[in-house]
């Protein structure tokens, strides 16, 4: 079945499943329509700014609160802030991307921390986690209390049914879910992919500046579901709070919304409708130019979180050494990779990988690239079949104890930079 959506970033939309399901003219009556009951998620404060504020009325078959007490269940690979359960290298790191669990695993048991910063119960800071899956959650529903999350697909498809509709999500796309929304993910065969947990404030367009009204990411190109309810029965719910899993069963589905309104929506975006601003005269743009997404901290232009990407483009500027500079950064930097081989690493950054760079440690192009760069004709050339990211931070990326013991944590990363030779004359 094809599924249909609305259109646009931070609208004040409205949906329903049934015909006169949404109460006209007000958000909670005595009696609300069609023997619903009404509900209201409050993803801010309800004194935030009005340009921030975000939340939805939500008539359901059933209220939420009906379930039982939750109970600890095991976090398995799943880590929250603080990160201090191991000392935090200064190190340049890179993994190789995790397999796909060979035993039927979801996409909550296949959730595996790589990385984080701050603390959830602080409202700041994220975390970042690679999931792998082979079976798809039934009677089995999550929610994240801790924080806002983005899903980056590697491998495969994610259907994410939610209680404000469903949405797809494939590699190349990338999809946000509020605070709290409750969801299943779906599957047709092993996927893999990365999430970022934003335990600060939510993800917004970034400011456009002196680049005008148009360019980077268009609110037009974002998607929003249509309302879309079920009726199940028994089932498990699965919460992430204050860092910890905890379960609980309820006698039915949570996503039996039959109609909604409001602003805070899941999304999904195509990454591929990204309209790329780049140099047209000389020298190597800073990447913040191809910011999609931020989520700012308490100090203007110095984020919690910026989603980067560095899809295909052109490159045309003339005498300039090409590729990302060497540079030492203030921002600490955890990069994926969705396909292809990014431009700054010839060899060594597998599809599915990640590397971190933290603050102010020196990185840049690796000998290869150097060299090539170096020497190339410098004609207009497009980088095809790419499609590397970045979520960049205020804060150092902390990894987990099960990060720096991973096989697939390359032990000679600093290699790639030896061989650089003195060339002063």
């Amino acid at each position: 079945m094809k599924l249909k959506y609305q259109t646009g970033f931070g609208n004040s939309f409205s949906s329903e499943a049934a015909r006169g399901a949404l109460p006209v003219g007000q958000n909670s009556p005595q009696r609300a329509p069609r023997g619903l009951y009404a509900e209201v998620l409050s993803f801010t404060a309800f004194t935030a700014p009005r340009a921030e504020n975000l939340s939805t009325w939500v008539y359901r078959l059933r209220p939420s609160a009906m379930q039982a007490p939750y109970r600890r269940i095991a976090n398995g690979l799943l880590r929250s802030g603080p990160f201090t359960e191991v000392e935090t290298p200064p190190n340049r790191l890179r993994w190789n991307p995790l397999p796909i669990p060979s035993k039927p695993t979801d996409f909550v048991d296949g959730l595996t921390t790589i990385a984080g910063s701050g603390d959830p119960a602080a409202q700041s800071g994220v975390a970042v986690h690679v999931y792998r899956a082979n079976r798809s959650m039934t009677d089995r529903y999550f929610s994240n209390a801790d924080a806002e999350m983005m899903l980056v697909p590697q491998q495969g498809a994610l259907l994410l049914a939610t209680e404000l509709g469903k949405i797809e999500v494939r590699p190349g796309e990338i999809a946000l879910l509020p605070r709290g929304l409750k969801f299943k993910v779906g599957v047709q065969g092993p996927v893999r992919g990365y999430v970022c947990e934003n335990y600060g404030a939510h993800f917004r367009l970034p400011e456009l500046g002196p680049i005008g009204s148009q360019g980077l990411a268009q609110k037009r190109d974002f998607q929003a579901p249509v309302a879309a309810y079920e009726e199940r029965g028994k089932c498990e719910l699965v919460l992430k709070f204050l860092g910890n899993l905890w379960a609980t069963e309820a006698r039915h589905s949570p996503l039996d919304v039959v109609a909604w309104h409001g602003n805070g929506t899941p999304c999904r975006y195509d990454l591929a409708r990204f309209m790329a601003v780049n140099t047209v005269t000389f020298d190597h743009s800073d990447p913040s130019i191809f910011t999609v997404l931020t989520s700012p901290s308490g100090q203007p232009g110095v984020a919690n979180c910026d989603f980067v990407i560095f899809p295909p483009r052109w490159q045309v500027a003339e005498h300039s050494f090409r590729p990302p500079w060497f540079h030492r950064n203030v921002m600490s930097e955890l990069m994926g990779l969705v396909h292809g081989a990014y431009e700054s690493k010839a060899e060594g950054f597998l599809p599915g990988g990640v590397s971190i760079h933290n603050s102010l440690q020196p990185h840049g192009p690796d000998l290869p690239t150097f060299e090539k760069a170096s020497a190339a004709e410098l004609k207009p050339h497009r980088i095809e079949n790419s499609l590397a990211f970045m979520w960049e931070s205020r804060y150092v990326f902390r990894p987990t104890r099960f990060a720096l013991g991973a096989p697939q944590l390359q032990k000679n990363y600093d290699a790639v930079w030896s061989g650089f030779k003195k060339r002063f004359k």
